[in-house]
Protein backbone atom coordinates (compact mmCIF):
# COMPACT_ATOMS: atom_id res chain seq x y z
CA UNK A 1 0.00 0.00 0.00
CA UNK A 2 1.44 3.38 -1.03
CA UNK A 3 0.48 6.75 0.46
CA UNK A 4 1.50 10.22 -0.65
CA UNK A 5 0.34 13.54 0.80
CA UNK A 6 -2.25 11.69 2.91
CA UNK A 7 -3.91 10.25 -0.19
CA UNK A 8 -3.93 6.53 -0.86
CA UNK A 9 -2.40 5.98 -4.32
CA UNK A 10 -1.96 2.21 -4.66
CA UNK A 11 -3.31 -0.88 -2.92
CA UNK A 12 -1.93 -4.39 -3.45
CA UNK A 13 -3.33 -6.97 -3.84
CA UNK A 14 -5.78 -5.02 -5.98
CA UNK A 15 -8.78 -7.12 -4.93
CA UNK A 16 -8.50 -5.96 -1.29
CA UNK A 17 -11.55 -3.92 -0.33
CA UNK A 18 -11.12 -1.14 2.26
CA UNK A 19 -14.00 0.98 3.54
CA UNK A 20 -13.79 4.77 3.26
CA UNK A 21 -13.32 4.99 7.04
CA UNK A 22 -10.43 2.49 6.93
CA UNK A 23 -8.79 4.29 3.98
CA UNK A 24 -9.04 7.65 5.76
CA UNK A 25 -7.64 6.25 9.03
CA UNK A 26 -4.74 4.56 7.24
CA UNK A 27 -3.85 7.84 5.48
CA UNK A 28 -3.70 9.82 8.73
CA UNK A 29 -1.91 7.10 10.73
CA UNK A 30 0.75 6.54 8.07
CA UNK A 31 2.25 10.04 8.19
CA UNK A 32 4.15 11.28 11.26
CA UNK A 33 2.61 14.24 13.03
CA UNK A 34 4.13 17.53 11.88
CA UNK A 35 5.52 18.00 15.41
CA UNK A 36 7.72 14.91 15.01
CA UNK A 37 10.03 16.55 12.46
CA UNK A 38 10.93 13.22 10.84
CA UNK A 39 13.47 13.85 8.08
CA UNK A 40 14.91 10.96 6.09
CA UNK A 41 13.46 7.46 6.60
CA UNK A 42 11.24 6.61 9.57
CA UNK A 43 9.63 3.31 10.56
CA UNK A 44 6.77 2.87 13.00
CA UNK A 45 3.53 0.93 13.43
CA UNK A 46 -0.12 1.49 14.27
CA UNK A 47 -3.22 -0.56 15.09
CA UNK A 48 -6.47 0.12 13.29
CA UNK A 49 -10.01 -0.91 14.19
CA UNK A 50 -11.64 -2.77 11.29
CA UNK A 51 -15.05 -1.74 10.01
CA UNK A 52 -18.01 -3.75 11.30
CA UNK A 53 -18.91 -6.76 9.17
CA UNK A 54 -15.40 -7.53 7.87
CA UNK A 55 -14.79 -11.26 7.94
CA UNK A 56 -11.69 -12.98 9.28
CA UNK A 57 -9.11 -14.94 7.30
CA UNK A 58 -11.04 -18.24 7.17
CA UNK A 59 -9.80 -21.78 7.61
CA UNK A 60 -6.05 -21.01 7.29
CA UNK A 61 -6.31 -18.45 10.08
CA UNK A 62 -8.23 -20.88 12.32
CA UNK A 63 -5.51 -23.52 11.88
CA UNK A 64 -2.81 -20.96 12.75
CA UNK A 65 -4.68 -19.70 15.85
CA UNK A 66 -5.25 -23.21 17.18
CA UNK A 67 -1.51 -23.79 17.69
CA UNK A 68 -0.22 -20.21 18.14
CA UNK A 69 0.71 -18.84 21.59
CA UNK A 70 -2.10 -16.71 23.13
CA UNK A 71 -0.06 -13.50 22.66
CA UNK A 72 0.49 -14.17 18.92
CA UNK A 73 -3.00 -15.11 17.75
CA UNK A 74 -4.32 -13.09 14.83
CA UNK A 75 -6.33 -9.96 15.50
CA UNK A 76 -10.08 -10.47 15.14
CA UNK A 77 -11.24 -6.86 14.90
CA UNK A 78 -8.04 -4.88 14.17
CA UNK A 79 -5.31 -4.56 11.56
CA UNK A 80 -1.67 -3.91 12.38
CA UNK A 81 -0.12 -1.32 10.10
CA UNK A 82 3.65 -1.21 9.55
CA UNK A 83 4.93 2.02 8.01
CA UNK A 84 8.09 3.04 6.13
CA UNK A 85 7.93 6.83 5.70
CA UNK A 86 10.39 8.90 3.63
CA UNK A 87 10.70 12.68 3.80
CA UNK A 88 13.53 14.38 1.89
CA UNK A 89 14.06 17.84 0.43
CA UNK A 90 12.89 18.13 -3.17
CA UNK A 91 12.79 21.52 -4.91
CA UNK A 92 10.56 20.13 -7.68
CA UNK A 93 7.71 19.56 -5.21
CA UNK A 94 5.46 22.50 -4.24
CA UNK A 95 6.00 22.01 -0.51
CA UNK A 96 9.74 21.57 -0.98
CA UNK A 97 9.72 17.99 0.32
CA UNK A 98 9.15 14.51 -1.11
CA UNK A 99 6.84 12.68 1.33
CA UNK A 100 5.63 9.13 0.84
CA UNK A 101 4.79 6.10 2.98
CA UNK A 102 4.76 2.40 2.15
CA UNK A 103 2.39 0.56 4.50
CA UNK A 104 1.92 -3.15 5.15
CA UNK A 105 -1.36 -4.28 6.77
CA UNK A 106 -1.65 -7.61 8.59
CA UNK A 107 -3.63 -9.34 11.32
CA UNK A 108 -0.40 -11.02 12.49
CA UNK A 109 1.51 -9.32 15.35
CA UNK A 110 5.02 -9.80 13.90
CA UNK A 111 6.70 -6.32 14.02
CA UNK A 112 10.35 -7.40 13.48
CA UNK A 113 9.43 -9.53 10.45
CA UNK A 114 7.29 -6.90 8.71
CA UNK A 115 9.64 -4.02 9.54
CA UNK A 116 12.55 -6.03 8.07
CA UNK A 117 10.45 -6.71 4.98
CA UNK A 118 9.78 -2.96 4.55
CA UNK A 119 13.48 -2.14 5.02
CA UNK A 120 14.21 -4.38 2.02
CA UNK A 121 11.30 -3.32 -0.18
CA UNK A 122 10.70 0.40 0.53
CA UNK A 123 14.00 1.95 -0.75
CA UNK A 124 13.60 0.06 -4.04
CA UNK A 125 9.91 0.96 -4.21
CA UNK A 126 10.55 4.71 -3.86
CA UNK A 127 12.79 4.45 -6.93
CA UNK A 128 10.72 2.14 -9.17
CA UNK A 129 7.17 2.57 -7.74
CA UNK A 130 4.31 0.37 -8.98
CA UNK A 131 6.25 -2.35 -10.94
CA UNK A 132 8.37 -3.01 -7.84
CA UNK A 133 5.26 -3.43 -5.66
CA UNK A 134 3.65 -5.83 -8.12
CA UNK A 135 6.78 -8.01 -8.22
CA UNK A 136 7.07 -8.09 -4.43
CA UNK A 137 3.38 -8.97 -3.94
CA UNK A 138 3.70 -11.82 -6.44
CA UNK A 139 6.68 -13.15 -4.46
CA UNK A 140 4.86 -12.87 -1.12
CA UNK A 141 1.86 -14.68 -2.64
CA UNK A 142 4.12 -17.73 -3.04
CA UNK A 143 5.19 -17.76 0.62
CA UNK A 144 4.00 -20.72 2.70
CA UNK A 145 1.30 -20.11 5.31
CA UNK A 146 2.61 -19.36 8.83
CA UNK A 147 2.46 -22.69 10.69
CA UNK A 148 3.29 -22.53 14.42
CA UNK A 149 6.39 -24.56 15.21
CA UNK A 150 7.77 -24.54 11.65
CA UNK A 151 10.75 -22.69 10.17
CA UNK A 152 9.93 -20.88 6.94
CA UNK A 153 12.15 -19.79 4.07
CA UNK A 154 10.82 -16.58 2.52
CA UNK A 155 12.42 -15.37 -0.76
CA UNK A 156 12.22 -11.61 -1.27
CA UNK A 157 13.91 -9.46 -3.94
CA UNK A 158 16.92 -11.72 -4.33
CA UNK A 159 17.28 -12.28 -0.58
CA UNK A 160 16.01 -15.12 1.60
CA UNK A 161 14.50 -14.47 5.01
CA UNK A 162 14.52 -17.43 7.37
CA UNK A 163 12.11 -17.32 10.31
CA UNK A 164 10.54 -19.67 12.81
CA UNK A 165 6.87 -19.24 13.74
CA UNK A 166 6.42 -19.68 17.52
CA UNK A 167 4.09 -22.42 18.78
CA UNK A 168 1.99 -22.65 21.94
CA UNK A 169 3.92 -25.84 22.78
CA UNK A 170 7.27 -23.95 22.84
CA UNK A 171 8.97 -23.67 26.19
CA UNK A 172 8.62 -19.99 27.27
CA UNK A 173 11.91 -18.13 26.88
CA UNK A 174 13.33 -20.80 24.55
CA UNK A 175 16.33 -20.26 22.27
CA UNK A 176 15.94 -18.27 19.02
CA UNK A 177 16.35 -19.49 15.43
CA UNK A 178 19.75 -20.83 14.42
CA UNK A 179 21.05 -21.58 10.94
CA UNK A 180 21.79 -25.18 10.01
CA UNK A 181 24.73 -26.27 7.85
CA UNK A 182 22.37 -27.48 5.09
CA UNK A 183 20.73 -24.07 4.82
CA UNK A 184 24.12 -22.43 4.35
CA UNK A 185 24.49 -24.32 1.07
CA UNK A 186 21.53 -22.36 -0.34
CA UNK A 187 21.57 -18.63 -0.90
CA UNK A 188 22.79 -17.45 2.49
CA UNK A 189 19.58 -16.60 4.30
CA UNK A 190 19.03 -13.59 6.53
CA UNK A 191 18.02 -15.26 9.79
CA UNK A 192 15.61 -13.31 11.98
CA UNK A 193 16.19 -14.45 15.59
CA UNK A 194 12.53 -13.68 16.34
CA UNK A 195 9.52 -12.53 14.32
CA UNK A 196 7.81 -10.95 17.33
CA UNK A 197 10.29 -10.02 20.09
CA UNK A 198 11.30 -6.36 20.41
CA UNK A 199 14.44 -4.73 21.78
CA UNK A 200 13.00 -4.30 25.29
CA UNK A 201 16.11 -2.71 26.70
CA UNK A 202 16.17 0.07 24.10
CA UNK A 203 12.51 0.79 24.83
CA UNK A 204 12.81 0.77 28.63
CA UNK A 205 16.32 2.08 29.30
CA UNK A 206 15.07 5.41 30.73
CA UNK A 207 12.41 3.76 32.93
CA UNK A 208 14.35 0.78 34.35
CA UNK A 209 13.71 1.84 37.95
CA UNK A 210 9.94 1.83 37.25
CA UNK A 211 9.63 -1.58 35.57
CA UNK A 212 7.61 -2.99 38.49
CA UNK A 213 5.08 -0.13 38.33
CA UNK A 214 4.73 -0.47 34.55
CA UNK A 215 4.33 -4.27 34.73
CA UNK A 216 1.53 -3.88 37.28
CA UNK A 217 -0.22 -1.16 35.25
CA UNK A 218 -0.20 -3.44 32.17
CA UNK A 219 -1.23 -6.53 34.15
CA UNK A 220 -4.21 -4.64 35.60
CA UNK A 221 -5.21 -3.11 32.26
CA UNK A 222 -4.93 0.46 33.57
CA UNK A 223 -5.43 3.38 31.12
CA UNK A 224 -1.97 4.59 30.06
CA UNK A 225 -0.77 7.28 27.65
CA UNK A 226 2.79 7.17 26.27
CA UNK A 227 3.92 10.64 25.09
CA UNK A 228 6.95 10.17 22.87
CA UNK A 229 9.20 12.40 20.72
CA UNK A 230 8.56 10.36 17.53
CA UNK A 231 6.18 7.75 16.08
CA UNK A 232 9.05 5.23 16.18
CA UNK A 233 9.58 5.62 19.94
CA UNK A 234 5.81 5.78 20.53
CA UNK A 235 4.97 2.56 18.68
CA UNK A 236 7.99 0.57 19.91
CA UNK A 237 7.32 1.56 23.54
CA UNK A 238 3.61 0.67 23.40
CA UNK A 239 4.32 -2.73 21.81
CA UNK A 240 7.08 -3.36 24.38
CA UNK A 241 4.67 -2.48 27.21
CA UNK A 242 2.05 -4.89 25.84
CA UNK A 243 4.66 -7.68 25.76
CA UNK A 244 5.65 -7.15 29.42
CA UNK A 245 2.97 -9.56 30.68
CA UNK A 246 3.72 -12.34 28.15
CA UNK A 247 2.78 -15.25 28.09
CA UNK A 248 -0.45 -13.67 29.33
CA UNK A 249 -2.41 -12.07 26.48
CA UNK A 250 -3.07 -8.34 26.83
CA UNK A 251 -6.86 -8.16 26.42
CA UNK A 252 -7.37 -4.38 26.47
CA UNK A 253 -7.20 -2.02 23.50
CA UNK A 254 -3.84 -0.51 22.51
CA UNK A 255 -2.72 1.95 19.85
CA UNK A 256 1.03 2.09 19.14
CA UNK A 257 0.53 5.41 17.33
CA UNK A 258 -2.58 7.56 17.88
CA UNK A 259 -3.48 10.94 16.35
CA UNK A 260 -6.21 13.55 16.75
CA UNK A 261 -7.57 12.40 13.37
CA UNK A 262 -8.23 8.88 14.65
CA UNK A 263 -11.89 7.84 14.42
CA UNK A 264 -11.76 6.85 18.14
CA UNK A 265 -10.35 10.22 19.24
CA UNK A 266 -13.62 11.44 20.80
CA UNK A 267 -14.26 8.05 22.38
CA UNK A 268 -10.90 8.08 24.17
CA UNK A 269 -10.73 11.76 25.16
CA UNK A 270 -14.20 12.45 26.58
CA UNK A 271 -14.08 13.90 30.08
CA UNK A 272 -17.60 12.87 31.11
CA UNK A 273 -16.61 9.31 31.99
CA UNK A 274 -13.62 7.33 33.29
CA UNK A 275 -10.85 6.72 30.73
CA UNK A 276 -11.20 3.35 28.92
CA UNK A 277 -8.74 0.47 29.42
CA UNK A 278 -6.37 1.37 26.59
CA UNK A 279 -2.67 2.09 26.04
CA UNK A 280 -2.17 5.01 23.64
CA UNK A 281 1.07 6.13 22.01
CA UNK A 282 1.08 9.82 20.96
CA UNK A 283 3.57 12.47 19.76
CA UNK A 284 1.52 15.68 19.47
CA UNK A 285 2.05 18.05 22.47
CA UNK A 286 -1.66 18.87 22.18
CA UNK A 287 -2.33 15.57 23.98
CA UNK A 288 -0.63 16.79 27.17
CA UNK A 289 -3.60 19.05 27.81
CA UNK A 290 -6.13 16.52 26.46
CA UNK A 291 -5.02 13.73 28.81
CA UNK A 292 -4.72 15.75 32.03
CA UNK A 293 -7.57 13.70 33.53
CA UNK A 294 -5.93 10.35 32.75
CA UNK A 295 -4.58 8.40 35.75
CA UNK A 296 -1.25 7.33 34.21
CA UNK A 297 0.95 9.18 31.71
CA UNK A 298 4.47 8.15 30.63
CA UNK A 299 6.36 11.08 29.08
CA UNK A 300 9.53 10.04 27.23
CA UNK A 301 12.40 12.21 26.01
CA UNK A 302 14.86 11.63 23.18
CA UNK A 303 16.59 8.25 23.32
CA UNK A 304 20.21 8.43 24.51
CA UNK A 305 23.05 7.08 22.41
CA UNK A 306 24.09 3.50 23.20
CA UNK A 307 26.72 3.41 25.94
CA UNK A 308 25.50 6.51 27.78
CA UNK A 309 23.97 5.96 31.21
CA UNK A 310 20.37 7.05 30.53
CA UNK A 311 18.85 9.44 33.01
CA UNK A 312 16.07 7.60 34.81
CA UNK A 313 12.73 9.43 34.67
CA UNK A 314 10.99 10.21 37.95
CA UNK A 315 7.50 9.54 39.25
CA UNK A 316 5.64 12.87 39.30
CA UNK A 317 2.28 14.15 40.48
CA UNK A 318 -0.50 14.27 37.90
CA UNK A 319 -1.14 17.91 38.82
CA UNK A 320 2.21 18.80 37.19
CA UNK A 321 1.03 17.48 33.79
CA UNK A 322 -0.02 20.88 32.46
CA UNK A 323 2.68 22.77 30.60
CA UNK A 324 3.49 21.82 27.01
CA UNK A 325 7.16 21.59 27.97
CA UNK A 326 6.38 18.89 30.55
CA UNK A 327 9.58 17.04 31.40
CA UNK A 328 10.04 13.27 30.93
CA UNK A 329 8.59 11.22 33.77
CA UNK A 330 5.78 8.94 34.94
CA UNK A 331 2.82 11.05 36.00
CA UNK A 332 0.70 8.85 38.27
CA UNK A 333 -0.64 8.44 41.79
CA UNK A 334 -0.42 4.62 41.46
CA UNK A 335 1.28 2.79 44.33
CA UNK A 336 2.68 -0.57 43.27
CA UNK A 337 1.58 -3.66 45.17
CA UNK A 338 5.02 -5.30 44.99
CA UNK A 339 8.50 -4.01 45.82
CA UNK A 340 10.87 -3.29 42.93
CA UNK A 341 13.68 -5.73 42.14
CA UNK A 342 16.76 -3.67 43.01
CA UNK A 343 19.14 -6.51 42.07
CA UNK A 344 17.78 -6.52 38.49
CA UNK A 345 18.04 -2.73 38.15
CA UNK A 346 21.64 -2.72 39.40
CA UNK A 347 22.52 -5.53 37.00
CA UNK A 348 21.07 -3.67 34.01
CA UNK A 349 22.65 -0.32 34.96
CA UNK A 350 26.02 -2.04 35.42
CA UNK A 351 25.51 -3.61 31.98
CA UNK A 352 25.22 -0.11 30.48
CA UNK A 353 28.49 0.97 32.12
CA UNK A 354 30.22 -2.17 30.84
CA UNK A 355 28.84 -1.67 27.30
CA UNK A 356 26.93 -4.95 27.44
CA UNK A 357 25.17 -5.53 24.06
CA UNK A 358 21.55 -4.39 23.91
CA UNK A 359 20.32 -7.87 22.89
CA UNK A 360 21.89 -9.35 26.05
CA UNK A 361 20.29 -6.64 28.22
CA UNK A 362 16.96 -7.33 26.51
CA UNK A 363 17.31 -11.07 27.18
CA UNK A 364 17.90 -10.38 30.90
CA UNK A 365 14.88 -8.09 30.98
CA UNK A 366 12.65 -10.52 29.08
CA UNK A 367 13.62 -13.40 31.36
CA UNK A 368 12.81 -11.32 34.47
CA UNK A 369 9.39 -10.27 33.14
CA UNK A 370 8.57 -13.81 32.01
CA UNK A 371 9.42 -15.26 35.44
CA UNK A 372 7.44 -12.51 37.18
CA UNK A 373 4.33 -13.15 35.03
CA UNK A 374 4.68 -16.91 35.42
CA UNK A 375 4.95 -16.57 39.22
CA UNK A 376 1.69 -14.63 39.10
CA UNK A 377 -0.20 -16.84 36.63
CA UNK A 378 0.88 -20.37 37.73
CA UNK A 379 -1.27 -20.33 40.93
CA UNK A 380 -4.25 -19.26 38.79
CA UNK A 381 -3.57 -22.07 36.30
CA UNK A 382 -3.23 -24.59 39.13
CA UNK A 383 -6.49 -23.50 40.76
CA UNK A 384 -8.31 -23.49 37.40
CA UNK A 385 -7.13 -27.07 36.74
CA UNK A 386 -8.62 -28.12 40.09
CA UNK A 387 -12.07 -27.04 38.82
CA UNK A 388 -11.95 -29.63 36.03
CA UNK A 389 -14.21 -32.71 36.63
CA UNK A 390 -12.38 -36.01 37.07
CA UNK A 391 -11.96 -38.04 33.89
CA UNK A 392 -13.79 -41.00 35.43
CA UNK A 393 -16.90 -38.82 35.86
CA UNK A 394 -17.29 -38.56 32.05
CA UNK A 395 -20.01 -41.04 31.06
CA UNK A 396 -21.06 -41.93 27.50
CA UNK A 397 -24.74 -41.92 28.53
CA UNK A 398 -24.81 -38.45 30.09
CA UNK A 399 -23.89 -34.95 28.90
CA UNK A 400 -20.31 -34.00 29.88
CA UNK A 401 -20.03 -32.73 33.48
CA UNK A 402 -19.73 -28.97 34.10
CA UNK A 403 -16.54 -27.16 35.11
CA UNK A 404 -16.93 -25.92 38.68
CA UNK A 405 -17.27 -22.12 39.09
CA UNK A 406 -14.22 -19.97 39.85
CA UNK A 407 -14.37 -18.72 43.46
CA UNK A 408 -12.08 -15.76 44.03
CA UNK A 409 -12.08 -16.26 47.80
CA UNK A 410 -11.26 -19.98 47.52
CA UNK A 411 -8.41 -19.11 45.17
CA UNK A 412 -7.01 -16.49 47.58
CA UNK A 413 -7.19 -19.01 50.44
CA UNK A 414 -5.14 -21.46 48.34
CA UNK A 415 -2.25 -19.00 48.00
CA UNK A 416 -0.72 -19.90 51.39
CA UNK A 417 0.26 -23.29 49.93
CA UNK A 418 0.57 -22.54 46.20
CA UNK A 419 1.13 -18.78 45.95
CA UNK A 420 3.70 -16.76 43.96
CA UNK A 421 5.93 -16.42 47.02
CA UNK A 422 7.10 -19.98 46.25
CA UNK A 423 8.64 -18.98 42.90
CA UNK A 424 9.28 -15.21 43.18
CA UNK A 425 11.69 -13.34 45.45
CA UNK A 426 9.53 -10.20 45.28
CA UNK A 427 7.75 -9.19 48.48
CA UNK A 428 4.57 -7.17 48.73
CA UNK A 429 0.79 -7.33 48.66
CA UNK A 430 0.23 -10.23 46.25
CA UNK A 431 -3.36 -10.69 47.50
CA UNK A 432 -4.20 -7.05 46.77
CA UNK A 433 -2.72 -7.42 43.29
CA UNK A 434 -4.86 -10.50 42.58
CA UNK A 435 -8.03 -8.79 43.88
CA UNK A 436 -7.50 -5.87 41.49
CA UNK A 437 -6.53 -8.23 38.65
CA UNK A 438 -9.91 -9.99 39.01
CA UNK A 439 -11.60 -6.72 37.97
CA UNK A 440 -9.46 -6.29 34.83
CA UNK A 441 -10.15 -7.26 31.18
CA UNK A 442 -6.95 -9.33 31.29
CA UNK A 443 -8.41 -11.69 33.91
CA UNK A 444 -11.68 -11.89 32.02
CA UNK A 445 -9.86 -12.73 28.76
CA UNK A 446 -7.61 -15.30 30.46
CA UNK A 447 -10.54 -16.98 32.25
CA UNK A 448 -12.72 -17.16 29.13
CA UNK A 449 -9.88 -18.70 27.12
CA UNK A 450 -9.02 -21.30 29.80
CA UNK A 451 -12.71 -22.14 30.34
CA UNK A 452 -13.16 -22.61 26.58
CA UNK A 453 -10.10 -24.90 26.38
CA UNK A 454 -11.29 -26.97 29.37
CA UNK A 455 -14.81 -27.27 27.91
CA UNK A 456 -13.32 -28.51 24.64
CA UNK A 457 -11.18 -31.00 26.57
CA UNK A 458 -14.34 -32.37 28.22
CA UNK A 459 -16.04 -32.60 24.81
CA UNK A 460 -13.02 -34.53 23.49
CA UNK A 461 -13.05 -36.93 26.46
CA UNK A 462 -16.80 -37.47 25.99
CA UNK A 463 -16.36 -38.35 22.31
CA UNK A 464 -13.52 -40.76 23.14
CA UNK A 465 -15.63 -42.45 25.85
CA UNK A 466 -18.55 -42.71 23.40
CA UNK A 467 -16.22 -44.29 20.86
CA UNK A 468 -15.37 -47.12 23.30
CA UNK A 469 -18.89 -47.53 24.70
CA UNK A 470 -20.33 -50.29 22.50
CA UNK A 471 -23.05 -48.10 21.04
CA UNK A 472 -24.33 -50.74 18.61
CA UNK A 473 -25.14 -53.04 21.55
CA UNK A 474 -26.82 -50.14 23.41
CA UNK A 475 -29.23 -49.48 20.52
CA UNK A 476 -30.49 -53.08 20.29
CA UNK A 477 -33.10 -52.70 23.06
CA UNK A 478 -33.94 -49.06 22.27
CA UNK A 479 -36.84 -47.73 20.26
CA UNK A 480 -36.23 -46.21 16.84
CA UNK A 481 -37.12 -42.76 18.22
CA UNK A 482 -34.38 -43.06 20.89
CA UNK A 483 -31.91 -44.31 18.27
CA UNK A 484 -32.68 -41.42 15.92
CA UNK A 485 -32.26 -38.99 18.81
CA UNK A 486 -28.82 -40.48 19.56
CA UNK A 487 -27.77 -40.25 15.89
CA UNK A 488 -28.80 -36.57 15.68
CA UNK A 489 -26.86 -35.76 18.86
CA UNK A 490 -23.80 -37.64 17.62
CA UNK A 491 -23.86 -35.83 14.28
CA UNK A 492 -24.06 -32.51 16.09
CA UNK A 493 -21.09 -33.49 18.28
CA UNK A 494 -19.04 -34.60 15.27
CA UNK A 495 -19.72 -31.37 13.38
CA UNK A 496 -18.82 -29.33 16.47
CA UNK A 497 -15.60 -31.34 16.92
CA UNK A 498 -14.58 -30.55 13.34
CA UNK A 499 -15.44 -26.85 13.65
CA UNK A 500 -13.46 -26.51 16.87
CA UNK A 501 -10.69 -28.83 15.62
CA UNK A 502 -10.77 -30.78 18.88
CA UNK A 503 -7.62 -32.71 19.78
CA UNK A 504 -8.80 -36.35 19.67
CA UNK A 505 -7.16 -39.77 19.65
CA UNK A 506 -6.56 -41.14 16.16
CA UNK A 507 -9.58 -42.83 14.61
CA UNK A 508 -12.22 -41.53 17.02
CA UNK A 509 -14.18 -39.52 14.44
CA UNK A 510 -13.96 -42.28 11.81
CA UNK A 511 -15.17 -44.89 14.30
CA UNK A 512 -18.18 -42.81 15.34
CA UNK A 513 -19.03 -42.02 11.70
CA UNK A 514 -18.95 -45.75 10.87
CA UNK A 515 -21.22 -46.44 13.85
CA UNK A 516 -23.74 -43.84 12.61
CA UNK A 517 -23.75 -45.37 9.11
CA UNK A 518 -24.25 -48.88 10.56
CA UNK A 519 -27.22 -47.81 12.68
CA UNK A 520 -28.81 -45.70 9.93
CA UNK A 521 -28.87 -48.70 7.55
CA UNK A 522 -30.80 -50.71 10.17
CA UNK A 523 -33.59 -48.12 10.42
CA UNK A 524 -36.81 -48.06 8.46
CA UNK A 525 -36.82 -46.28 5.10
CA UNK A 526 -39.11 -43.54 6.47
CA UNK A 527 -36.74 -42.71 9.34
CA UNK A 528 -33.75 -42.74 6.98
CA UNK A 529 -35.54 -40.12 4.87
CA UNK A 530 -36.14 -38.01 8.00
CA UNK A 531 -32.46 -38.27 8.96
CA UNK A 532 -31.32 -37.29 5.47
CA UNK A 533 -33.09 -33.92 5.86
CA UNK A 534 -31.16 -33.09 9.06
Amino acid sequence: MELSGQALELVYPQDVKLTEKERSSICYLSFPDSYSGCLGDTQFSFRLRQSVGRRGGGREEEVYNRDAPPTLKTEVSHFFGFVYFRQVKDASVKRGYFQKSLVLLSRLPFPPLFQTLLQIVAPEFFEKLEPCLETVCNEIDQWPAPVPGLSLTLPLMGLVLQVRVPSRSDKPGGSPVRQSAAENLLRTPTVLPSIHELDLFRCFQSVLVHLQVLWELLLLGEPLVVMAPSPTVSSETVLALISMISPLRFCCDFRPYFTIHDSEFREYTTRTQAPPCVVLGVTNPFFIKTFQNWPHVLRLGETKMAGDLPKQVKVKKLSKLKALDTKPGIYTAFKSFLHKDKVLIKRLLKGIQRKRPSEVQSAILRRHLLELTQSFIIPLERYMASLMPLQRSVSPWKTPPQIRPFSQEDFLLSLDDTGPQLTSVLKGDWLGLYRKFFRSPNFDGWYRQRHREMTQKLESLHLEVLCDAGLVTWTKDKSEVETVDLILKLREKLNKARRQQLQLKDGVLDKLENFIETIVTSLSEELRRVLSTH
